[in-house]
């Protein structure tokens, strides 16, 4: 599976966050607690929701304990109107490696290829900037057949 190369463009999204790890995984009431109040969320730019994780600099993918945030959020236009209990994140621009990807969301294979196999052998190193899922209207939350983009920040092997 090759990924398509995209810049994007900074965003502004709107939605709740949560602190966490692999191993204490707290996605599923992070969702539940954002789904039914994303229709308070004025000057929406789409229905695609986006699943965002920030790493810090020195995160170690290896160590399943480790801590990041974890986000459930929808892009918007301006910050004018904030629901109380959310919080505002301005994801910057950046080159990305953008994968398609088809099945469940609990199933990691596709994440041991993107770094284990795609990463090492491409033309790309990882970037420090935050990583996320397009959910989209193809997204089918724990069903087989749904379909989410994959975003994963990366920058030149020949930029350091």
């Amino acid at each position: 599976m090759q990924p398509i190369i995209k810049a994007l463009t900074a965003k502004k999204l709107i939605g709740k966050r949560i602190t966490m790890s692999l191993t204490d995984n707290k996605v599923v009431s992070l969702w539940q607690s954002f789904m039914p109040r994303r229709k308070e969320i004025q000057n929406i730019v789409c229905t695609d929701l986006f699943s965002l994780q920030v790493y810090g600099k020195s995160f170690d993918f290896t160590q399943p304990s480790q801590v990041f945030d974890k986000w459930a959020a929808i892009e918007v236009t301006t910050f004018d109107v904030i629901p109380d209990g959310m919080e505002t994140f301005e994801l910057v621009g950046g080159l990305y490696a953008v994968f398609l990807y088809k099945g469940l969301s609990t199933n990691a294979s596709i994440f041991r290829y993107i770094f284990g196999e795609w990463l090492v052998t491409s033309q790309y190193l990882l970037d420090n900037r935050p990583h996320f899922e397009i959910l989209g209207e193809k997204y089918k939350n724990n069903d087989p057949n749904s379909e989410e983009e994959i975003w994963i920040p990366i920058k030149p092997k020949n930029s350091i």
